[in-house]
């Protein structure tokens, strides 16, 4: 395993992420299993995979006990947790934004016990709550940060600019935003606006500021493993049939881009899913690539994208495929 080390964290992180949003069970993410997911983890520590990325909602808490389920007598100085809060849900199972205080220091009580560990090494708030000041928010995390539950504050979805007010309250240590080649500056993730372009705005500040980035979904779901069809991926029970860019019209457009880049990977040797990875690998700003996997094995091919680079010759026929992508 490969590491790269942020500023503002002690630890060296490993440049293999796992995220484990697909653990929330079969309800939400086609073939999904508990003792997969399980086997997926321990595949994964025993690789030097160090990040492991959960969040309450994924699978409405349980995403994070299989996670604490799967680490469970491990040292826990060996691995870092990133879990989240912000994102609720109410007895219908309708989501919904909250950054509330009140409810940040019930939140983080519940993650640990489902997580079954003391402390959480990053805790990210999910997406902005503009119902809720900003101060008020950092005032419970300031809180929980003080009583030892949590290490480093992070953010995803947040644009730059709360970020520069934030860090002068309370020290932003990391950032998470949607990026891959296909998604390069996004301007929505499923059918929700962001208030961020990650390549032209977040990445800079990064790199200013001595963060630590975790692109998530950096294979556009899947799509960029090369290993879906024209259409019908999805059950109706998955999540990602509720993202346009994978269903319907727009999905031709980043089906046929995805072609293309599996057909130069396939020229130059190489699986795609090797190609996404090591592209955002290669990408200074990016600490760690936050990556799903419902399956033994997955883990290990996706780190043998760390043994090679792309060539300069490489990359000038990906960038033709992906410069329309740019403000997409």
């Amino acid at each position: 395993m490969k590491y790269k080390q942020a500023k503002r964290i002690a630890e060296k992180i490993s440049i293999v992420g796992l995220g484990c949003w697909a653990f929330s069970g079969d309800g939400y993410w086609d073939h999904s299993d508990d003792d997969k997911c399980v086997n997926v983890v321990h595949e994964a520590l025993d690789l030097g995979v160090n990040l492991f990325d959960v969040a309450p909602v994924y699978g409405k808490g349980h995403a994070e006990t299989v996670l604490g389920r799967s680490l469970k007598g491990r040292d826990r100085s060996s691995f870092l947790i990133a879990s989240k809060c912000g994102l609720l849900w109410d007895e219908t199972g309708r989501e919904y934004n909250c950054l509330k205080k009140d409810s940040i220091l019930g939140e983080i009580d519940g993650s640990l016990r489902r997580l079954g560990v003391d402390y959480i090494d990053i805790y990210q708030l999910h997406w902005p709550d503009q119902s809720t000041p900003i101060a008020e928010t950092l005032e419970a995390i300031a809180k929980i940060r003080d009583a030892g539950k949590i290490r480093h504050l992070g953010v995803t979805n947040f644009n730059t600019e709360t970020v520069a007010r934030m860090d002068e309250i309370v020290p932003v240590d990391s950032q998470q935003g949607l990026y891959n080649m296909l998604e390069r500056n996004p301007r929505s993730y499923h059918t929700l606006d962001l208030v961020y372009r990650t390549e032209r705005e977040t990445l800079p500040q990064i790199i200013e500021l001595g963060q630590a980035f975790f692109p998530y979904t950096p294979f556009l779901q899947g799509l960029l493993t090369g290993r879906f069809k024209a259409g019908g991926n999805f059950s109706g029970r998955d999540v990602r049939r509720f993202n346009p860019k994978l269903n319907g019209a727009r999905y031709k457009i980043y089906f046929d881009a995805a072609e293309k880049l599996r057909a130069i990977s396939d020229n130059y040797g190489h699986p795609m899913y090797e190609t996404a990875f090591n592209w955002l690998a290669r990408n200074p700003a990016v600490t760690s690539v936050i990556g799903s996997s419902l399956t033994p094995g997955n883990i290990g091919r996706t780190a043998k994208a760390l043994e090679w680079e792309i060539s300069p010759e490489m990359m000038k026929e990906i960038d033709a495929v992906i410069a329309p992508f740019e403000d997409l």
